[in-house]
């Protein structure tokens, strides 16, 4: 067997400067595995190490056969193995400092690996004739904050399944063409992946990730991945990759304790091990972690075309005392709870991002009142393009799961994000989140009968088209899914062949193009001249009503009654008079309504009412949302 070289180098002098300072942001072109003339490169950062070997089915998994060697005093681990191609399986086998300490580890570089719960990587290229050139030419005005932008939130392996092949979650070339149909039809404009970052347990829905540079291989080859993204820039929908810097899992194949130190994770378990998801936490100051996860999320920019990466459980990075008990977590040097590593690192990382792609966004997961997490780090801010409203979310379900006849005296739950809407650049989200753990369904949150059910939840969704942010849907709360989602099973597709399930669909369908179509919808999301309360205090009628501005002077009246009983008559007051047309009516009969509608639309009356000049007088239909239409011309 041929043993290792190491006169080949995929790293400089200034790579290695750049490494070790944490300024390097393209680590998978210099470390991992590479085919070369010859053979294989393999380098690798183990600086505890004693010693460290490539292993694989080529040499038995015999770590005398193949040892690496060390770069000056860099840490990095590298060599050349002859004769090895694309296809080979390898790990390192790390040997710490003393000998006491051993262990097969899989490549952190790691572009491919073989399909759970086999731990191996695989020697691969990123070759792939990409056909998004229109897309990728484009792509800044779609993924602008002036944008529209409704996201559909997708977890691969439980989004849709062969049912005639043994309930096989579908490969990213079957996914492929079914989802950019789909969405297409649906008029959402992105999608936004659940983790499909390399991960061991299937049930942590990619949560827990070991492979930051590896599309998971349970549905395909990284090729595979790239065809997805392709196709569905190619049919006009843009995507966004749920991305996890916050943790990672224990495997003994990954991350953690990786050359016989805490090399990736901070020792002191008060900083370095998570409660909630029993995982370590990464040493956000350690200039090559941050080297390594910065790289990870240019990597899927540059070599995956993603066009957004929503990190997830920010509040956990910023805060030290995180879901910790008095004792359990260190303050930082200026006794603060405050991570202040993290928050270094996460300016950095948005500071890279949007300087190496500034047509791309980053959003944050992030449910605390942290300031400015969606303003520039010149200004003291996080840097991310977007933030989740969590808050609006659990105020909002909180709100909806109410007896209607109780709502009127919580019309602060729904009021209060006037407070503070424009404070960031919002996403508002109905999330995966919220239809697990015995949350049960978006449908099962709605009170009532059947169809106060199904109207309640054609009134959210209307009520999260209206309100300024971006949009965020998952998978099966569009057609009402009965039940909680299961990540073992496919959603419930057989509910859309009855009406209640089919005409809600129809309903977010027609919010979608709607809110595509209607500049006024979503062109100033982020601005607070695109937005105006009509009312907000009829909470004895538990009604609620808003305009929504275009910067070219289209006007959209947005209506809401969240009880069951019609309000025939109601007045809204309007800025300008003429023709309102009725842009979408939740209680129409095509959505599984009672029919409850306007004739098309109203004619303003030159009689005050609400401050403003001019006035309306619908029909406001039960737990039912009308919008109304102003163009500027009329």
């Amino acid at each position: 067997m041929s043993q290792t070289q190491s006169r080949l180098s995929m790293l400089s002098d200034d790579d290695l400067y750049l490494f070790n300072e944490g300024s390097q942001f393209r680590l998978w072109e210099k470390l991992g595995a590479r085919v070369v003339e010859g053979g294989a490169w393999f380098g690798v950062w183990a600086p505890n190490a004693e010693s460290v070997s490539v292993i694989g089915d080529f040499n038995g998994w015999d770590p005398r056969s193949n040892p690496l060697s060390p770069r000056a005093n860099s840490g990095i681990w590298e060599g050349l193995v002859a004769g090895l191609g694309k296809g080979t399986l390898y790990k390192f086998h790390v040997i710490a400092r003393g000998g006491a300490w051993r262990a097969d580890k899989t490549d952190p570089m790691g572009i491919f690996f073989e399909v759970a719960p086999k731990t191996a990587a695989i020697v691969w290229d990123l070759d792939y004739p990409w056909g998004d050139g229109e897309w990728m030419r484009d792509r800044k005005a779609r993924n602008g904050p002036a944008a529209p932008c409704s996201i559909y939130e997708v977890h691969i392996g439980s989004w849709m399944r062969n049912e005639q092949a043994g309930n096989h979650s579908l490969s990213y070339q079957e996914l492929a063409p079914r989802l950019a149909d789909y969405c297409e039809k649906m008029g959402f404009t992105h999608v936004e992946f659940l983790p499909i970052t390399e991960h061991p347990f299937f049930g942590s829905w990619g949560y827990q990730t070991t492979g930051y540079f590896a599309p998971t291989s349970r549905y395909g080859t990284p090729q595979d991945f790239m065809q997805l993204v392709d196709h569905l820039h190619q049919r006009g929908i843009g995507v966004v990759l749920d991305w996890v810097p916050s943790h990672f899992p224990t495997d003994e194949h990954g991350l953690g304790y990786f050359d016989g130190t805490h090399l990736y994770e901070h020792a002191d378990p008060r900083r370095g091990f998570h409660p909630d998801w029993n995982s370590y936490i990464f040493n956000y100051g350690r200039h090559e972690v941050r080297s390594f996860l910065i790289s990870s999320a240019l990597f899927w920019l540059d070599r995956y075309h993603i066009d957004g990466i929503r990190v997830d459980a920010v509040a956990s990075m910023l805060y030290l005392d995180y879901s910790r008990k008095n004792g359990e977590w260190i303050p930082n040097d200026y006794g603060g709870r405050e991570n202040l590593e993290a928050i270094d690192f996460l300016r950095r990382f948005n500071k890279e991002v949007y300087a190496a792609f500034p047509d791309v966004q980053t959003m944050a997961e992030e449910s605390t009142a942290w300031p400015l997490v969606s303003r520039p780090t010149y200004v003291g801010g996080l840097g991310f393009g977007m933030k989740w409203d969590m808050g609006w979310m659990h105020d909002t379900l909180q709100y909806m799961s109410r007896e209607p006849v109780h709502r009127k005296w919580h019309q602060n739950e729904l009021t209060f994000r006037g407070v503070y809407a424009f404070s960031e650049n919002y996403v508002l989200p109905l999330s995966h989140d919220e239809v697990v753990h015995g949350k049960g369904s978006l449908l099962g949150k709605m009170p009532g009968d059947e169809w106060q059910k199904f109207a309640n939840l054609r009134l959210l969704f209307a009520y999260l088209h209206a309100t300024p942010g971006k949009k965020l849907l998952f998978m099966g709360g569009e057609f009402g899914q009965g039940r909680e989602w299961n990540h073992d099973s496919q959603i419930d597709w057989y509910l859309l062949q009855y009406g209640s399930h089919e005409g809600l669909r129809r309903w977010v369908a027609d919010l979608n193009h709607a809110h595509r179509g209607e500049p006024a919808l979503h062109a100033l999301d982020f601005d607070p001249a695109g937005w105006e309360w009509i009312d907000a205090n009829d909470s004895v009628n538990s009604t609620l009503s808003f305009l929504r501005k275009a910067p070219g002077g289209d006007l959209i009246a947005c209506a809401f009654n969240f009880t069951p009983v019609p309000r025939s008559d109601y007045q809204l007051g309007v800025p300008r008079g003429g023709f309102w047309q009725e842009l979408l009516n939740s209680d129409a009969a095509e959505y599984g309504g009672t029919g409850w509608g306007n004739l098309g639309g109203v004619e303003a009356r030159a009689e005050a009412w609400h401050g403003r000049p001019w006035s309306l007088t619908i029909g406001l239909p039960p737990l039912g949302a009308v919008f109304f239409k102003s163009a500027a011309s009329d």
